[in-house]
């Protein structure tokens, strides 16, 4: 009786946060699945009707320009990101006056809301309003439409999203580098190993599964950005900015398409889900 109490008792604490996890997260995804094979609008029609939506998805040339924007904006955050987060990190085990004040710094963006980062950064870059070209203007430039225009809308998304997500990664990588034993260090020294040789053959290796691990969230990340450039842009000028999960969006709650949005939310799912099989096997060197 003592060893299954001894067994049971591990799952009973676990009981609470799988219920919510159950609730809240499996039993939507199975609703989401099957609504993607219905017409579902929301309220109260829901015939089935089978792979039609899969069906109309792949001739939705909007869909698939908005997967296509967020691919792009994705292989350019990505890389950023995880630069940008061990570059910081790196800098940041290094012996310098307030090292722990640049560290609070720096992660204090990602405790903000991605409505609130969104609504802070159109501040700046407003065309009309923006603190940026209000300053631009004082020196005599032509103000910048950061807004009004597809490239630069975009780079502003980019720089917002850098801004939010670059100290979430960063203190990953400070918990990486201070476990990693300083005996490595103390022995490329002996060997008289520069410090990029000591970055590439002590640093990089040994960071391998915590690299995996940020690429495969600011990958997912980047898949599922919306908050923040629903306020920031709104999706706009145009489309320009419509990335595929505000695309979901406008057909479940503006058009009430719920069946045709929850079809693309399983192609995003399984899309997500295959790009980070594909980062597993590659970090574990082609082992399936």
């Amino acid at each position: 009786m003592y060893k299954l109490e001894k067994k049971l008792i591990p799952y009973l604490f676990l009981l609470p946060n799988l219920l919510i996890f159950g609730i809240f997260v499996i039993f939507p995804a199975f609703f989401g699945l099957y609504y993607s094979f219905t017409n579902f609008d929301g309220l109260s029609r829901m015939d089935f009707i089978g792979l039609q939506n899969y069906i109309n998805i792949f001739h939705d040339t909007l869909f698939w320009h908005s997967f296509l924007r967020t691919t792009i904006y994705a292989a350019i955050v990505v890389p950023l990101i995880y630069v940008g987060a061990l570059g910081t990190a790196i800098l940041l085990t290094q012996k310098i006056i307030l090292k722990g004040i640049f560290r609070a710094i720096i992660y204090w963006p990602t405790m903000v809301s991605f409505i609130v980062v969104g609504l802070i950064w159109k501040w700046i870059f407003g065309d009309s309003f923006g603190i940026l070209n209000y300053f631009l203007e004082l020196i005599g430039k032509q103000p910048i439409p950061w807004l009004s225009n597809g490239f630069f809308a975009n780079i502003t998304v980019i720089i917002a999203t850098l801004w939010s997500r670059i100290g979430f990664y960063m203190v990953i990588f400070l918990a990486a580098l201070e476990s990693i034993p300083t005996v490595y260090y103390e022995a490329a020294d002996i060997d008289g190993a520069s410090p990029i040789r000591k970055f590439f053959n002590i640093t990089l290796p040994l960071l391998k599964p915590t690299s995996l691990l940020v690429i495969i969230l600011s990958l997912i990340d980047a898949f599922k950005a919306f908050p923040l450039i629903l306020a920031l842009t709104g999706g706009g000028p145009g489309r320009d900015t419509t990335y595929v999960v505000q695309h979901i969006y406008q057909f479940a709650f503006i058009k009430t398409k719920m069946g045709y949005a929850s079809a693309m939310s399983v192609i995003l799912f399984l899309v997500i889900a295959i790009l980070t099989w594909l980062q597993f096997r590659v970090g574990r060197g082609g082992e399936i």
